[in-house]
């Protein structure tokens, strides 16, 4: 199997299994989480520019005005992302927070179509109309809408949308991110200590090492992906993504046992077709657009 692949997958697996981490860190608020996330992810990402030699290149780069504006909105949207996805896991909603990303490449595909202007072929409006149906059909079960997932969801599309104009790789990129965040968070947390509220130290000693672990877990998987992409077609990528949130709606089922009726089921179902349907039309339109190649070689 190809360095690339394995890279990935090894990425998605983490990823999905992010719900056993934050899961154990449930009791620590969530801002105070994501705080430390980004705490230790920005001294660790910082440490690796130093020891590869890159401070200069990532200094003469980062700093100009244009890419700190990039940086600047991508920031707002990750942390969004992180600090909903923290606080959902800890609360219990494991299931909700994987229909999010399940239905994330489907709302950056709408998200091309209406700000980049992308034409869709027209069987892919088919799975588009069923995952808007899917989200109008939970809201109604729910008895209101599954925000936990469309805020994951968007966010994280309106965070690949941005990324798509940023000049910066994936290493050099999260560093500059966490760069930005550091001393927000930071602030807050000697804040949090300030009042009294403090995790840091203050809790059991497995605690203060999983806040400080929150840094090697949130980068790991990321400078594996940043790995992967260049050796992976997209189309495997795209494929071998949805390992990360099939892991996470099985551990909500299997190991959390949280609640999930026969109605969240349909609605699920519902989006589950509608990937399928849309990862099928791909391969085949890639399929159309190579016999063409393949035929002028025979």
């Amino acid at each position: 199997m190809k360095k690339g692949i394995l890279y990935a997958i090894a990425a998605y697996v983490i990823w999905g299994f992010f719900p056993f981490y934050w899961e154990k860190l449930g009791h620590v608020p969530a801002l105070q989480v994501l705080s430390h996330r980004i705490l230790w992810s920005f001294l660790l990402l910082f440490a690796i520019i130093l020891i590869t030699g890159q401070w200069r290149a990532f200094r003469q780069v980062a700093f100009k005005r244009r890419v700190l504006l990039i940086y600047l909105v991508s920031v707002v949207l990750i942390a969004i992302n992180w600090l909903t996805y923290v606080w959902a896991i800890g609360a219990g909603f494991i299931i909700e927070s994987s229909l999010g990303y399940f239905i994330n490449p489907l709302v950056s595909v709408l998200l091309g179509v209406v700000l980049l202007r992308e034409r869709l072929r027209p069987f892919q409006w088919l799975p588009l109309l069923l995952a808007t149906g899917a989200v109008v059909y939970l809201t109604v079960i729910y008895g209101s809408l599954p925000w936990i997932a469309l805020t994951l969801a968007f966010s994280f599309a309106f965070y690949g949308l941005v990324k798509k104009k940023a000049p910066l790789d994936s290493l050099r990129g999260l560093t500059l991110e966490t760069g930005i965040l550091f001393l927000p968070a930071l602030l807050f947390l000697m804040f949090s200590e300030w009042i009294g509220k403090g995790a840091f130290l203050h809790s059991s000693a497995s605690t203060s090492l999983m806040l400080v672990g929150a840094g090697l877990v949130t980068t790991t998987p990321l400078l594996l992906f940043s790995a992967a992409a260049p050796r992976v077609s997209l189309t495997t990528i795209g494929i071998l993504m949805y390992i990360n949130p099939t892991l996470q709606f099985l551990l909500g089922l299997f190991v959390y046992h949280e609640p999930f009726s026969r109605e969240q089921l349909l609605g699920f179902g519902i989006v589950w077709l509608a990937l399928i349907l849309f990862g099928v039309e791909g391969v085949l339109a890639s399929r159309r657009k190579t016999l063409p190649a393949e035929a002028g070689y025979s």
